[in-house]
This record gives C-alpha cells, sequence and structure tokens, in this order.
C-alpha cells in the first residue's frame, strides 16, 4: 500500500496542459475591446473599427455569401481574422449566419438591417477615398464588384427604373438604379429580402440596360469628373439596349 501511495506523479493520468486553460477560458466571456466613451462615434467604431470589418460589410452588401466566397474576395485575410470578425459582427447585430434551404447545404452570412444601414457609410468612404486611387500599384487586388459602391453616387439621378448590368474588363456586376426604385440608387434588386443585394455578383439575368466602360471611367463618374452624358457622348461609356433606362443614360 505504502508504495502504490508513492508512485511517481508523471505516470497519474492527466489532461494535456493546454486543455486545461482554454476550457477555463471558454467559461469566461470573452469581451471585446471598446474607447469606453459616451460618445455615438466611439460607439460605432467599438462595433465596424476593427480592420477588415467594413470591407466584410462591402462584401455583403452584395447579398449573402458563403464564407469560402467572402475569403476568396477579402484577398489578405487570413482565415482565423475573417473567422473572428464575422463572429464579431453576429454579436454586434450586423450579419447573421443561416441555412441555404435544401437541396443545398451551405451556410450564409448577411446582413441584418443594422447591418445594412452601414450603406451611406461605406457609400461616403468610397466616395472620399476615390481620389487616392489614381495610381493603381502593383501589389493592388481587384474585383468588378468592388465598383458598385463608387458608381452609385454618379447613378443617383436617373429616374428610370430597371437593373443595369455593369462591364468592365475585370469582370460584371449590376445594379438596381432608379428614383422609383425605392430612393435613388443603392436600393435592393428586385426579388432580395428587405434588407437584401444592393449590386449583385457577374452579369444580371434580365438587365434592362448595360454600360461597357473602363476602371479608369467608372472612377472619373465616381469622383465626379465627368457626367454620365459626357462619358457616354465622349466614348468612355458605351450604353447597350433599347428600353427607358438605357434611353435615359444615353441621354435621349
Amino acid at each position: 500500500m505504502s508504495r502504490l501511495r508513492r508512485m511517481p506523479r508523471q505516470q497519474q493520468p492527466a489532461a494535456p496542459p493546454a486543455a486545461r486553460p482554454a476550457a477555463r477560458l471558454a467559461a469566461r466571456p470573452v469581451r471585446r475591446r471598446s474607447y469606453d466613451q459616451f460618445d455615438a462615434t466611439a460607439r460605432a467604431l467599438d462595433s465596424v473599427g476593427d480592420r477588415w470589418t467594413l470591407l466584410i460589410v462591402r462584401e455583403l452588401l452584395g447579398g449573402p455569401r458563403r464564407y469560402t466566397d467572402l475569403h476568396a474576395d477579402l484577398p489578405g485575410v487570413s482565415t482565423d481574422v475573417l473567422a473572428s470578425r464575422l463572429k464579431d459582427m453576429e454579436q454586434s447585430g450586423l450579419a447573421l449566419r443561416r441555412k441555404m434551404p435544401p437541396p443545398s447545404a451551405a451556410s450564409v452570412y448577411e446582413l441584418t438591417e443594422r447591418g445594412h444601414g452601414l450603406l451611406p457609410v461605406l457609400t461616403a468612404l468610397a466616395a472620399w477615398g476615390a481620389p487616392a486611387l489614381a495610381e493603381r500599384r502593383p501589389t493592388d487586388a481587384v474585383r468588378a464588384h468592388w465598383f458598385a459602391l463608387p458608381l452609385l453616387g454618379a447613378l443617383a439621378g436617373l429616374t428610370r427604373e430597371g437593373v443595369l448590368e455593369v462591364r468592365l474588363d475585370e469582370g460584371e456586376f449590376h445594379l438596381h438604379v432608379g428614383l422609383r426604385a425605392g430612393g435613388g440608387a443603392g436600393s435592393v434588386l428586385p426579388g432580395a429580402e428587405a434588407y437584401g443585394a444592393v449590386y449583385g455578383y457577374g452579369p444580371a439575368d434580365r438587365p434592362d440596360a448595360r454600360i461597357v466602360l473602363g476602371a479608369e471611367a467608372c472612377l472619373e463618374l465616381a469622383q465626379g469628373g465627368a457626367t454620365l452624358t459626357e462619358a457616354v457622348k465622349g466614348g468612355r461609356v458605351e450604353v447597350l439596349g433599347d428600353g427607358p433606362l438605357a434611353a435615359e443614360l444615353r441621354g435621349e
């Protein structure tokens, strides 16, 4: 009996060293960093001030996205950081995760009403940042739909409602435009949820009009360097289609 009581401690079964701290951390609620200021701007930055958060919102303004799609269109973000930001956005009420209906078994992330309320913030940031795009750096990644928000402001005065397909060298996306679409450019696409897609990825199924332009012309419009009518007449924007929206885009 005495020998059993003196058994060396290393022979006693024990949990792996990493398991005990992890268990303690899991039982303790994680408190996000805060500015701890009774101020609306500070409170807003508590939710969206972390790196990548607003860019994730930009992606989700195009509609529900799978995690893999988000990671593909956010070059430079690590999988750990993306997962952490998405979790923070769920906890802050900016986004939610849901299962797609059968036969798809995928989960997607989408914006809530509060998250969709960041549209004017992103639109203003895009307008503010557009002058910094005078020259593309060799290391810059680019996606066609990243031009959607800068272009919305240039199309805000359109009165004819419809789905506009935009073709760039980098790819295609589509927008719902027109004042009668519910308050001007930036309204949700037809068939989207109440807080659904402001733009759509790729070509539209049945667009009311199409425009073909380069990235430089798109940025020129976004910065107010030219009106859409001037860009069309100058040959920098080509309008395709025969309906009322196409006619307005051509200035007819």
